[in-house]
This record gives structure tokens, C-alpha cells and sequence, in this order.
């Protein structure tokens, strides 16, 4: 129940765009379940929003353990993974 609570607060936030909470949220969510694959994707929407590649691709990597076939973690990591070649490119070009 507080699973739920703490999960609709959460997507709460990522539709105010306020991905710092959301990220605190979804992360209390897997203290109560880590076996919740729409939790780490939807935290690694949230990261990616906020740039962190790194933390995105982790989270999509945990979800591919859960469930090989997670459309939203494959799409998701995909995205982290242009971040992190966009970052390394500018990081060479400075």
C-alpha cells in the first residue's frame, strides 16, 4: 500500500517535471519491492531528464536482468548510452 502511495507520488512529479523528487521517490519505492520493473525505468526516465547517462543505463541494465525483453529499459538505455557519446564527444572537443 505505501508501495503505491509512494509510486503515484512519484509519477506525480515527473508530470510537474520535478525530477529530483521523483527520483527520491522512486528510490524509496525499491527499498519496499526491487522486483518492480516500472519503478527503475521510470527512474531512469527521470535521470536521463536530468542527464545522468550513467544512473539511466544502470537502472535499464537491472530491468534487462529482470526482463530481457523491456521495451521501455531497451529504448531507455539506448537513450543513455547517446548521452554518454554526446558527452564524450564534447569532453574530446573541449
Amino acid at each position: 500500500e505505501k508501495f503505491k502511495t509512494l509510486k503515484n507520488e512519484a509519477n506525480d512529479f515527473v508530470k510537474k517535471g520535478k525530477y529530483e523528487e521523483a527520483v527520491n521517490k522512486y528510490s524509496e519505492c525499491m527499498k519496499l519491492n526491487t522486483k518492480e520493473c516500472t519503478i527503475y525505468t521510470n527512474r531512469a526516465l527521470c535521470y536521463l531528464k536530468l542527464y545522468k547517462y550513467e544512473e539511466a543505463k544502470q537502472d535499464c541494465d537491472h530491468v534487462l536482468q529482470i526482463e530481457d525483453s523491456n521495451i521501455k529499459a531497451f529504448y531507455r538505455r539506448a537513450l543513455a548510452y547517446k548521452g554518454l557519446q554526446v558527452r564524450k564527444k564534447n569532453m574530446a572537443g573541449i
